[in-house]
Formats: structure tokens, sequence, C-alpha cells
């Protein structure tokens, strides 16, 4: 059985984008499944208080196709 990250709920941007279809499947399985194991946003929010912007992705980059989304409509 896959460990699953506590913060893997309705209120992640990475399951919210990946269950509208704007995110690959691959984010989820990476690092959401596996723990939160070196995801930057996990580690981030843990040990800074930090919330990642949506668009961020786990390895820390920025996915440009949510960014436009968002600064276009406010969120996804």
């Amino acid at each position: 059985m896959k460990n699953i990250c506590k913060w893997y709920n309705e209120t992640s941007g990475m399951k919210r984008a990946c269950d509208k279809g704007l995110l690959k499947q691959k984010w989820i399985a990476k690092y959401c499944m596996n723990d939160g194991n070196d995801c930057v946003r996990k580690q981030r929010f843990e040990e800074e208080g930090y919330v990642s912007p949506d668009y961020i992705l786990p390895d820390g980059t920025v996915d440009t196709h949510l960014k436009d989304i968002i600064d276009n409509q406010g969120y996804f």
C-alpha cells in the first residue's frame, strides 16, 4: 500500500489540479503517493509555514500553464 502524504486532500492545489486534468498523474504518483518524500511544497510548509502557490510543482518548479490559469481566473 502506498503512503499518501498527509497534505494530499481537497485543500491541496496538486490534488485539485490533477482532479481537473490540469496536472499529470506522474506528479501525484512520485510525490503525493510517496508520503511527500522530496516534495519541496511539503518541506517548506512543515519547516517554514510557507504555503506554496498552487502553480508550484512538488519539485519547486513553476507550472506555467497553472500559473496562467490562476493569473487570469484567480483559481483553477
